[in-house]
């Protein structure tokens, strides 16, 4: 990865560098003038969470958009996901994100989705870093009388509410049907509950009343206490939890227990594949996904392919192979047949309109994917040498996979941002899952740390 974007475009905490109106400024100017083209005012779409830092960040970006001649269309709060598809139907030349997703208030970030409503690709984003830190670009600004201007796009919400309202079937309705809903005090808390209120739905909304400082505290996603709580408080269906920029969804079953991403995949690509539309029978998700989403889509007759962790590689390896599902067990889900990239309001839909065609509960519908105990170690690290060359690395995990007999599995892989190894292990039951994990993390200590 590069000196400034990571796996999610630029993050860090607010008001310090890298995440501080300067760089801000800078990214603004840089991705304005990557994308400059003969006879054409570049226009880019911005938009951001809840947190109070959003402020700061979204002037400092439509500063360098206008700066170097640019058009700023300021959306104000969306989540992810509605700025991706605002900035894809509106024929713009990029979209700017500030939001560092599931993270506190107090960190943020800057993601850059181009005009096809993809994220940036390492060339694109190589191109924008060289700029940004080779210190050239107040030289590159264009005549005052050539500066751009903003604007402000009143409709961007009530668009981005009518596109999800299209991805729910038409002969299916929401009515009656009680929904209890978390959208942890973060970009959704309009656009949410707007949707399934427009469908029919019988709405509980909590956590929706951000104040800048509150967003993922304890709510969302993340945190689903909250929500299991006023699922069988009000008897709904189903409970459906965002994070901070709505790019996730983490759901709840009637009986109040938490479904993971992995389990969501595995429902919706079934009902995919009963409908004929599970393309080429197939389901991506990462090597972190639980070891039942494997054994499950065996099952279920269709097969699954595991990219790299993180969704930008999810979706490399779904358009590669021709995939229209695919995700992390976290929650980020990828309809391709329907949005460019993972988005949360947009999987709910897709798990309700599931659970209404199959007329079963979550809870049952869960049930088509077994989730294997996992446990995951953080080990801090002095270096990162290749764990295949570590014979002592090889060999504890060559152990623990022959004892558990192929109904389990060990994975140890470091971390993209930290000297970090993590250790992870999925066995057939808690106990024995935790022994091996220590194991293998206790050797791995030993070697490398």
């Amino acid at each position: 990865m590069g000196k400034l974007f990571g796996t999610d475009g630029i993050r860090g905490e607010a008001n310090r560098h890298p995440m501080d109106a300067a760089m801000a400024f800078a990214v603004g100017q840089a991705v304005t003038h990557v994308l400059k083209k003969d006879n054409h005012t570049t226009r880019i779409v911005i938009g951001k969470d809840t947190r109070i830092s959003g402020y700061m960040l979204e002037s400092a970006l439509e500063a360098g958009v206008t700066s170097m001649g640019g058009i700023a269309q300021m959306v104000g709060v969306m989540p992810t996901p509605g700025i991706a598809y605002i900035t894809e139907s509106m024929r713009a030349d990029a979209g700017f994100v500030v939001s560092a997703s599931h993270n506190p208030y107090q960190d943020n970030g800057i993601k850059v989705f181009s005009g096809s409503g993809f994220k940036l690709s390492d060339e694109q984003e190589a191109e924008i870093e060289d700029l940004i830190l080779g210190g050239n670009l107040p030289n590159m600004v264009p005549d005052p009388r050539d500066m751009g201007r903003a604007t402000r796009m009143e409709d961007a919400l009530g668009r981005y509410i009518v596109f999800l309202k299209s991805t729910f079937p038409r002969n299916l309705s929401l009515e009656g049907i009680k929904i209890a809903m978390d959208v942890g005090h973060g970009a959704t808390y309009k656009a949410g509950p707007a949707v399934f209120q427009e469908l029919g739905a019988e709405l509980t909304v909590i956590n929706n009343t951000p104040n800048g400082l509150n967003i993922n505290d304890n709510c969302g996603s993340q945190h689903t206490q909250d929500l299991r709580k006023a699922v069988l408080e009000t008897g709904s269906v189903i409970g459906l939890a965002f994070d901070g920029d709505g790019d996730r969804l983490i759901a709840v079953d009637e009986q109040g227990k938490e479904i993971t991403g992995d389990q969501i995949l595995v429902i919706c690509a079934t009902q995919l594949k009963k409908e004929g539309k599970l393309a080429n029978d197939l389901l991506v998700s990462t090597i972190m996904s639980n070891l039942g989403l494997t054994l499950a889509c065996q099952r279920l007759g269709f097969s699954h392919h595991a990219s790299k962790v993180g969704d930008r590689y999810v979706l490399e390896d779904m358009q590669r192979l021709g995939a229209v599902i695919g995700g992390e067990d976290s929650g980020h889900m990828i309809f391709l047949n329907k949005h460019t990239t993972g988005d949360g309001i947009l999987t709910a839909l897709q798990l309700v309109a599931a659970m209404l065609k199959a007329s079963k509960p979550l809870s049952e519908l869960a049930t088509l994917m077994e989730v294997f105990p996992q446990k995951l170690i953080n080990v801090n690290v002095a270096s990162k040498p290749d764990v295949t060359t570590v014979p002592e690395i090889v060999a504890a995990i060559k152990k623990v996979e022959t004892e558990l007999e192929g109904k389990g599995r060990v994975l140890v892989r470091y971390s993209g941002t930290q000297n970090m190894c993590r250790v992870m292990v999925e066995g057939p039951t808690v106990e024995l899952t935790e022994k091996y994990v220590r194991e293998v993390a206790d050797v791995v200590k030993a070697a490398i740390g």
